[in-house]
């Protein structure tokens, strides 16, 4: 989920960079063993300068690779790097890496034609709502090179050979529609698939004080954000992150004009009864699957009574994890976390209760 709002990012920068004439570098995790901190996907950007943004580690690996990437921008070929904090290395120990896991991370060049072209596509596909994979080359030939595949199938870049693109063309779509990240191919010709799905919509219905850490920690984690309010006022730019869609719409007014779905995660918390149960009334008749509602749960329950509803499953209420929190923030973290262990169809405890790896496979 967050790979998509990171990717649209780094992309959006590098975009920027390139237009000025200023070069930069990429670095994404293409594969782990074991532990660690960031997935498969997960990508850094370097500047010239050495500044960067995003993230390939929990900070143990990015000096490093930092200066891969600015090696590679002064004219080196792309790189692919191993860390593994099971060797005995002492270079590799000398990194402080703290997982027990092994990790491998591409770096290239990302201000060439031909990174360019395939970038614009991503970003174009970046706006919309269908998955698809980007497939780069690790090695060979190849390295490098970029292969979009969008959900309809249509490959846009080139490895270069011909055959070599229908190949990995038809492995790309196998992982598409599997919705997999994998690394494929043979040790001498290796590609990189990553699948982009895109993210769950979060829509907050209410813009007071105490929505706006919640759109804006939502939005950070990876979600697509909207708020809904009937005051143009509080909705206005300075009261919200650029990223966040706003909709001035009553209850009376439907639904029809939501990014509502079985995708779409709705919170409630207007602080009037009256819009609350109402905003509850529409949602109850759409596909979402979780409708979180603030309040104490009397109030929750007096609002289902008003409706002459059976207690519904998709209502969360009082909405959000049980952390002991106070105030807004803190409140809005309770909620996020919720939203986040829904998606992942978690019941929210501690990690040193789990049994097993912390990460799906």
């Amino acid at each position: 989920m967050k790979h998509w709002q990171e990717t649209a990012g780094i992309l959006a920068e590098i975009a920027r960079l390139t237009e000025a004439g200023r070069v930069a570098a990429i670095a994404t995790v293409v594969r782990i063993r074991g532990s660690a901190y960031r997935r498969p996907g997960a990508k850094l950007l370097v500047r010239v300068d050495g500044t960067s943004t995003g993230s390939v580690s929990g900070g143990c690996l990015e000096a490093d690779v930092r200066e891969v990437a600015l090696g590679v921008l002064r004219g080196g070929s792309p790189r692919l790097l191993h860390y593994d904090t099971n060797s005995d290395d002492r270079e590799v120990f000398g990194l402080g890496l703290g997982c027990n896991g092994a990790v491998d991370i591409f770096v290239q060049a990302a201000s060439t034609p031909a990174f360019a072209r395939p970038a614009a596509l991503i970003r174009e596909l970046l706006g919309g709502d269908e998955a698809f994979s980007i497939t780069t080359g690790l090695g060979g030939d190849a390295a490098g090179r970029t292969l979009v595949l969008t959900a309809h199938g249509a490959p846009s870049g080139s490895t270069g050979d011909s055959a070599l693109d229908e190949k990995v063309a038809r492995r790309a779509a196998e992982l598409t529609r599997r919705g997999e990240t994998a690394v494929h191919g043979t040790e001498e010709q290796a590609f990189f698939t990553e699948v982009l799905m895109p993210p769950p919509r979060v829509v907050v219905f209410g813009a007071g004080d105490d929505a706006l850490p919640l759109a804006r920690y939502a939005q950070e984690v990876g979600f697509r954000v909207a708020v809904v309010d009937h005051r143009p006022a509080a909705l206005s730019d300075e009261r919200l992150p650029r990223e966040v869609r706003r909709i001035t719409l009553r209850p009376e007014q439907g639904l029809n004009t939501l990014p509502l779905g079985p995708e779409t995660l709705a919170v409630v918390k207007t602080h009037s009864l009256a819009f609350d149960r109402e905003w509850v009334r529409a949602l109850l008749s759409s596909e979402v699957p979780y409708i979180g509602v603030l309040g104490p749960r009397a109030r929750i329950e007096e609002i289902l009574r008003q409706l002459e509803t059976a207690r519904d499953e998709r209502v969360f209420g009082p909405v959000g994890l049980d952390l002991g929190t106070d105030g807004p923030e803190q409140v809005a973290v309770s909620v996020v976390a919720e939203l986040l262990a829904v998606k992942a169809g978690r019941a929210g405890r501690h990690l040193r209760d789990r049994e097993g790896p912390i990460h799906a496979a």
